[in-house]
Parts: C-alpha cells; sequence; structure tokens
C-alpha cells in the first residue's frame, strides 16, 4: 500500500507536467551488472531475516552480526572505508549512541510510572479501538516532528503497548501502526531525519526539501489513516502468512 500511494503520487507530479527527472529503461545486461555489483549489500538484509527467523540469533545480536558483516564489505569489497578512517566511524557511531541513551534515561527518569497515566488519559477511549488508534497516531505524530525513529521506539513502546493490551488490540497490528507511523516521522518536519540527509547530500535548502516532500507525505498519511479505520488491511495479510 505504502509502493502504490508512492507510485501514484509520483504519477501525479509528472502529470502535472513538473519537472522530474525520467531515467531511461536499463537494459537485462545493466542489470544484472547492477545486481552483481549489489549482491554483497543484498546479502545484509538476507542474513538478518534468515538468523532471527529459523533463531540463529536474536535481534540484538543480528544487529552485531549485520555490523560486522557490513564493516568487512564496507573495507574488503567494496573498499569504500579505508582502515584509518574505522576509528572515526566508531567514534562517531558512539556519539551518536550516547546521546540516545541520555536521552532514553532523561524521560525514564521524568516520566515514571508513565503506562498507568497514560491509560488514565486514554481510558474514555478505551471503547473504540479506532478512536484509540487515532489518538495513538496524534501522539505519536506530535512525538516525531521533534524526536527520530529509535528513540521514539525506546521511549514510547512500554508506554502505548500495555494501552493497547488492556484495548485488546492485536500486538502484531499496535505494532504496524506504530513504526509505519514512526517511518512517516522521518520525513516530517522540523527534525525529520531524512529531511535533514536529503538536503545535506543535494546541499539545498531544508524548505524546498520539505516542499518537495509534501505529497509522499500526505500520501503515506493516507495510508496510515486507512490501516488504522480498517484494521484487516493488516490482519487478513496477517492470517496468509500465519501471523496472527
Amino acid at each position: 500500500m505504502l509502493g502504490a500511494g508512492l507510485a501514484l503520487t509520483w504519477w501525479w507530479i509528472v502529470s502535472r507536467g513538473e519537472d522530474a527527472a525520467v531515467q531511461k529503461k536499463q537494459g537485462a545486461g545493466d542489470v544484472l551488472a547492477a545486481f552483481k555489483e549489489g549482491v554483497w549489500a543484498l546479502f545484509l538484509p538476507a542474513i538478518i531475516i534468515v538468523g532471527l527467523r529459523f533463531g540463529i540469533f536474536t535481534p540484538t545480536e543480528a544487529a552485531v552480526v549485520a555490523a560486522v558483516y557490513a564493516l568487512f564489505v564496507a573495507i574488503a569489497v567494496y573498499r569504500e572505508l579505508r582502515p584509518s578512517r574505522i576509528f572515526g566511524v566508531l567514534a562517531s557511531a558512539t556519539r551518536g549512541t550516547g546521546v540516545v541513551m541520555f536521552l532514553v534515561a532523561a524521560w525514564l527518569i521524568t516520566l515514571a510510572g508513565p503506562p498507568g497515566e497514560v491509560v488514565r488519559l486514554l481510558e474514555p477511549l478505551m471503547g473504540s479501538r479506532t478512536l484509540l488508534m487515532l489518538a495513538v497516531v496524534a501522539i505519536l505524530f506530535a512525538v516525531g516532528c521533534v524526536m527520530d525513529l529509535t528513540p521514539i521506539i525506546l521511549i514510547l513502546t512500554p508506554v502505548l503497548l500495555p494501552v493497547a493490551r488492556q484495548a485488546g488490540i492485536n500486538e502484531v497490528y499496535f505494532g504496524v501502526i506504530f513504526v509505519v507511523r514512526g517511518s512517516v516521522g522521518l520525513i516530517t518536519p522540523p527534525v525529520g531525519t531524512v529531511l535533514n540527509v536529503v538536503a545535506g547530500a543535494t546541499r539545498g535548502s531544508m524548505a524546498r526539501v520539505v516542499t518537495g516532500v509534501a505529497p509522499f507525505l500526505l500520501s503515506h498519511s493516507i495510508v496510515l489513516l486507512l490501516l488504522v479505520v480498517f484494521p484487516q488491511l493488516v490482519t487478513i495479510p496477517g492470517r496468509w502468512f500465519g501471523v496472527f
């Protein structure tokens, strides 16, 4: 649904005659060459999914395996990372992790015992799962405007998941809504991580990036609203794949 929404958004942009670069369709030889070049990178998600699916390692261990594999590929295969730069990469990752952990610690200290408070706050909506999920999405939207996805997951999951359980909302369905809404926050100003990456990579202004991404933000928001109003869009395919 997210992919279809993006495709329709692109169709709408192009149909309006806006300047959108269209790349020439590549032949089979070019596709095969690109696949050969990227096959080492494609192994990364495959290793994670297979390892988790067959219980080879836990999610935390999967992160370690992924990091080691990515480091090996970057140094030995693609040779995009020189050994002399490894210390700088590790130092940057440590600083980023430290910021997130301090943020998590601060929130845990200032929000001691929040699940009970949130349950009381949302208690009037417990009778309607749709209204409750809309309220959860509204909370995630407000927080997503000023916080990255990782701290949102670390901080708000322990707070909102007990509320969903008490209301009888399926945990997998709740997780899908939570992650989709958190991902939308990556392109929500003013702190959208993807917006900052695009602005930095293209050396363009944040205002221009926000204007360009607005139609896609609207598309994602419509899909999210449909998932909230019609839970069957998640639960029925989930039954097909044996999730529920």
